[in-house]
């Protein structure tokens, strides 16, 4: 069975699809995951949560590395991961983390060792890949490929929430020369959603790296009745596919009007009507998505 190396870069803590595309990962076959960074407020407390989920699924050999807390240029628009609290009832086994930023080292030295083999699947805000793209302008290029959550590309777009995180960041990430970027954005996302029972049910009957997903899912339901499978489908698509279908852009981020900031335009076109077309690639949008078959695929992965 051929392998998919991948290195994951989440804000898990906040929404909880995160945490549910890591347990996906966990028990996908076709996974080689080679670690996870964290990124966004309280990175230490979002590693330690990446640690349960990992240690859940019997791999307690994942690297998990502390990521930067900060946007480039913004305020900080999630400055806690809430999840965290779900850690305090000692039934998780965790590792506990410093604030150290051992991120982009981490991600530059794993990309560097296996040039062209490894897929970057960003699922949070993107600004430790801005930043490690930054330190090391070679590595877009020594990637196999960039899959992301982020960005809303149709259907009226306006800004989505990882990308308004650091939109600055996002920009960077977008024009870079990576050989194959792909943006599943929220448009076609939300329409992957399941209940609050349903989710509760199927996590019990999956068990393993889901078990401690569910007692986050907790915190989650608190102010939301169901859980929108976002990171899920990002995760998934790397493995089938045929659960998309993909249109190629060209996508520019606003940066300028404070009402659009971060919002993410395909195809853009230059104040003076002409068509900008950057160095890099066009990338490669989820334009619709299969939900039915997405969840078929899902949970023959995961159980439940």
């Amino acid at each position: 069975m051929n392998t998919l190396p991948i290195l994951l870069d989440t804000d898990i803590g906040s929404d909880i699809d995160d945490a549910v595309a890591l347990a996906y990962l966990l028990r996908q076959p076709r996974c080689e995951l080679l670690g996870v960074t964290t990124v966004s407020g309280e990175s230490e407390k979002r590693a330690a949560l990446a640690d349960a989920v990992c240690r859940a699924g019997g791999r307690d050999d994942i690297p998990v590395h502390v990521g930067t807390d900060l946007p480039l240029l913004i305020a900080p628009l999630q400055p806690h991961a809430p999840q965290a609290e779900a850690l305090a009832s000692g039934r998780w086994p965790h590792r506990t983390f410093e604030a150290d930023n051992t991120a982009i080292n981490f991600l530059r030295q794993t990309i560097r060792a296996r040039p062209g083999e490894i897929t970057l699947l960003t699922i949070g805000p993107l600004t430790n890949v801005a930043l490690l793209f930054a330190r090391d302008p070679e590595i877009p290029s020594l990637l196999k490929g960039l899959m992301m959550m982020g960005g809303w590309f149709f259907d009226r777009p306006q800004p989505e929430w990882n990308i308004r995180c650091d939109p600055h960041a996002a920009a960077m990430v977008f024009a870079a020369p990576v050989p194959h970027l792909t943006a599943v954005g929220i448009d076609v996302t939300q329409r992957c959603r399941l209940p609050a029972d349903e989710c509760r049910r199927r996590f019990a009957q999956a068990g393993g790296p889901l078990a401690p997903v569910a007692a986050f899912a907790e915190v989650w339901f608190r102010h939301a009745p169901e859980i929108t499978f976002h990171d899920p489908l990002a995760a998934a698509l790397l493995f089938e596919p045929s659960l998309c279908q993909l249109e190629e852009h060209r996508v520019a981020v606003e940066l300028v009007s404070p009402h659009r900031l971060g919002q993410t335009f395909p195809e853009w076109r230059d104040r003076h009507g002409g068509q900008d077309t950057p160095a890099a690639p066009p990338h490669r949008l989820a334009a619709s998505v299969d939900a039915e078959a997405f969840f078929r695929h899902f949970f023959e992965v995961v159980g439940g």
